[in-house]
């Protein structure tokens, strides 16, 4: 059973951006049965490395969709964005040297940061890019 699941709540009601929101809780659904059935380092670190490299890549489609819709608020949100990735970033390097095993409480940290980031900031650019014809 998946940890979390997509409902039409987590809509910013841009197919592009919340397709890549479902990827993006497919992957922590991903590290979270990884975590839960004992895989390997190697396949929790894939995941990972997954995680880190799709959050990346969503959030310059997502910020380049901000900069074509003038978004007044883009500077905060690309804020938000760093200090994210940064947060994967150190945790990827600590479960590489083993400081770090993949917990529950990472996963939790991931999915409520998701929820909170898409039904909070996520939500405040939707009706702009939507009245400009961004979808």
């Amino acid at each position: 059973m998946a940890l979390f699941e997509w409902t039409e709540n987590l809509s910013v009601g841009i197919p592009t951006i919340d397709e890549q929101h479902k990827k993006l809780i497919s992957i922590i659904n991903e590290l979270n049965e990884a975590m839960k059935s004992g895989k390997g380092k190697e396949l929790i670190g894939k995941v990972i490395k997954e995680l880190l490299d799709y959050t990346k890549y969503h959030f310059s489609k997502e910020e380049a969709l901000m900069v074509q819709a003038n978004y007044v608020g883009i500077e905060s949100h690309k804020l938000a964005h760093n200090q994210f990735v940064k947060n994967i970033e150190n945790s990827e390097k600590d479960f590489k040297n083993g400081k770090i095993t993949v917990t529950i409480e990472l996963i939790n940290f991931l999915k409520d940061w998701l929820i909170k980031h898409i039904m909070g900031i996520d939500k405040k650019y939707s009706s702009t890019l939507i009245e400009k014809g961004i979808r």
